[in-house]
């Protein structure tokens, strides 16, 4: 048996875990019609066959219909959940994991125009900032309703088979009735702790009615919400007795924040360019002072770090959630002494922010998550060896050099560059988005691995590319910056990039046109504010940086702000002239009838890439397919047969900005879903 402290069984009341590594809840918007069915059981099924000892399903199920999802959760106030959670649950034991499920009810975090049309309740009229809705401050029917919502839902995941349940108390309703902030009732359910607590403990009482004493049942809970005027550390650890002398939960999973805006929810779920593990002293707080199992998540990427979190005693399950989205086979990665072959998460938090934006949850360099119906997360052998040319090392080409490896084919790379990364090179430059260059150094330990060749500081040309006598070439060169946007002065201008790399000098008085949305412009704002530059960031759309997306967005507006950073809304800059040491922006908007003017010493665009195309057209007529893709057989994942020409002697594919700018994961999965079936 293994020493290590992770790979150690942990006694959950009768329940036996296999190890020390969970899932914890969280909710990938999957779900059809709000039922766990086939795409979502696939998800938590490859990560029971990871090796996870536990896998906790469905962030947020709403347990009532007055608790309407804000993007796609589950609906476990309905029967007919049932039928597919026994689904569900028998698919994740027959892989030796265990499974729960977070039930809630969201208080005021949701809004009253989805579904029912019902008003949204909470013990007082206080708004939510981050859902905007004004709620009914709760009577004493909508109290008794609620409770038995909870204990009908509960019922129904026994019956489904679950494991256990955890009801969640950060942010949802049972927090806004533990919180001062949040509860202005009088009488039973308001004023003091006692109080306060009351809803949850009948909460607990009545579910413990219903599914007995052996069910599993515990609670997700924020120890501290570090708001002046909320629950205190003090009132969280007086929370984690009384919860854990209840008699009435088995475990305890402690947060610590608040989640009612964008900032709050970020130093919960903190996101690259942030500490790792920064509450994980707090949950060894909790479990010392309560002695009862504790759990706990809060970027711990790494498996060092949870290594640590079990070793030190901090918590007795430590859970990697963002982790398995990324590797979802992590664990046994670690049993087999293959750590180095672990995907890294980078905490680039394009999952989260997709579902907060009302998409699906992807990772951003694991384009298999979440599509484990159709994407592989294990490459299979190809039965003919082919060889295989790639052009480009951005997370395009090696993904594309990646999955080709594993497909064993005899791979060769050319790279102008003499590093491997492209734009995530760049990127990772800003110290904000240093662990971006994960993508790139783990696909390049992989490829190494696998015998890839790369040739570096080589241009490549058409006929260095034929000499190679390929059966498959891939175009992955990427884009350049484009900023011939303007109707004159477009020579006066320079990119974000090139204030990223360095390659120009930040001016003294700065105006950023983001026409693109995306990291570089409020990168190359972080760099010039630093520098200490007056800048102005402009944006034709009615919100800026909407690429970046919401919890992104939090660590650029704590240092932009403090900076002064002026941010400038629905107007689009239309031409640049110099005059004397200056230059004259001029401003229009896409509204119409506004003519302004800016006079600035630097003007910076960003406005997305222009592919580098001209190796790919070059090849164009010499290939058999003339770089024509099935899209049918591209979605369906079938090889791609075009025949345009049969003197070809070769597939020409181009993929990810070298065909138009998009992002890093429409660059990986446009790799992984060609080079699978090559």
């Amino acid at each position: 048996m293994s020493n290590d402290p992770l790979l150690q069984p942990f006694q959950l009341k009768h329940l036996t875990l296999r190890n020390r590594i969970i899932v914890t809840a969280h909710e990938p918007a999957y779900p059809e019609d709000g039922m766990p069915k086939g795409r979502y059981r696939a998800y938590h099924v490859e990560r029971a066959k990871g090796g996870v000892a536990m896998t906790m399903t469905a962030g947020s199920a709403a347990v009532s219909k007055d608790s309407p999802p804000v993007f796609n959760n589950l609906l476990v106030y309905k029967d007919e959940v049932v039928p597919w959670m026994k689904d569900l649950t028998d698919a994740v034991h027959e892989q030796g994991a265990a499974v729960m499920i977070q039930l809630t009810h969201l208080g005021r975090r949701t809004r009253w125009d989805k579904e029912f049309w019902l008003p949204v309740v909470s013990p007082s009229h206080r708004r939510e900032a981050a859902h905007r809705a004004f709620p009914k401050k709760m009577e004493d029917w909508d109290i008794e309703r609620i409770i038995k919502d909870y204990a009908d839902a509960a019922e129904r995941m026994k019956a489904g088979g679950m494991d256990g349940i955890e009801l969640q108390a950060y942010g949802h309703l049972m927090d806004q009735f533990w919180s001062p902030l949040t509860n202005e009732l009088d009488g039973p359910y308001g004023g003091s702790l006692d109080n306060r607590l009351r809803f949850a403990f009948d909460v607990l009482g009545e579910i413990r009615n219903r599914v007995g004493p052996d069910f599993i049942v515990g609670v997700r809970y924020t120890g501290d919400e570090m708001l002046d005027g909320g629950l205190s550390e003090d009132d969280g650890l007086e929370i984690s007795r009384r919860l854990r002398d209840s008699g009435l939960v088995d475990f305890l999973n402690v947060v610590r924040g608040h989640i009612d805006t964008d900032a709050g929810l970020t130093d919960v779920i903190p996101i690259q360019g942030m500490a790792n593990s920064p509450h994980l002293d707090f949950a060894g707080e909790v479990r010392e002072a309560t002695g009862f199992p504790t759990f706990h998540a809060a970027k711990i990427p790494d498996v060092a770090t949870a290594r640590h979190a079990i070793a030190a005693g901090k918590v007795d399950m430590v859970g990697m959630t963002r982790a398995h989205m990324t590797d979802p086979h992590l664990v046994r990665k670690i049993v087999e002494k293959r750590e180095d072959d672990i995907r890294p998460c980078v905490g680039a938090n394009y999952c989260l922010d997709r579902i907060y934006q009302g998409g699906s949850a992807y990772c951003i360099h694991n384009a298999a998550t979440g599509r484990e119906l159709t994407m592989p997360q294990t490459i299979a052998k190809a039965e003919v060896r082919k060889k295989v040319v790639i052009v480009g090392t951005g997370p395009a080409g090696l993904e594309a050099a990646r999955v080709a490896g594993e497909r064993g084919h005899d791979v060769v790379v050319f790279e102008a560059a003499s590093e491997p990364g492209g734009q995530v090179r760049l990127t990772a430059q800003s110290p904000r988005r240093r662990e971006m260059i994960g993508i790139i150094d783990w696909r390049m330990s992989q490829c190494e691995k696998l015998g890839v060749v790369f040739h570096f500081d080589t241009w490549a040309e058409a006929e260095t590319v034929q000499a190679e006598n390929p059966d498959v070439v891939v175009v992955a060169t990427g884009g350049l910056p484009h900023t011939e946007v303007l109707a004159e002065g477009n020579e006066l201008v320079v990119s974000a990039w090139d204030i990223i790399s360095g390659d120009a000098k930040p001016g003294d008085k700065v105006l950023i046109f983001d026409d693109a949305g995306d990291h570089a412009g409020l990168q190359a704002a972080e760099i010039l504010a630093d520098a200490g530059a007056e800048v102005e960031i402009m944006s034709p759309d009615r919100s800026f940086a909407p690429e970046v997306m919401g919890m992104n967005l939090v660590p650029y507006m704590r240092s932009l702000q403090k900076q002064d950073v002026t941010f400038t809304v629905t107007f689009r800059l239309t031409a640049v002239e110099r005059e004397g040491g200056q230059l004259i922006a001029h401003v229009g908007s896409d509204y119409g009838g506004v003519a302004k003017q800016r006079m600035v010493d630097q003007v910076i665009i960003n406005h997305g890439t222009i592919p580098l195309d001209e190796l790919y057209f070059d090849l164009k007529p010499h290939s058999s397919n003339h770089g024509e893709m099935s899209h049918d057989q591209l979605i369906v994942g079938e090889p791609q047969s075009v025949v345009r020409n049969p003197q070809g002697s070769f597939q020409l594919f181009r993929i990810g900005d070298a065909v138009a700018a998009r992002n890093t994961h429409a660059a990986i999965f446009d790799a992984l879903r060609l080079l699978k079936d090559v």
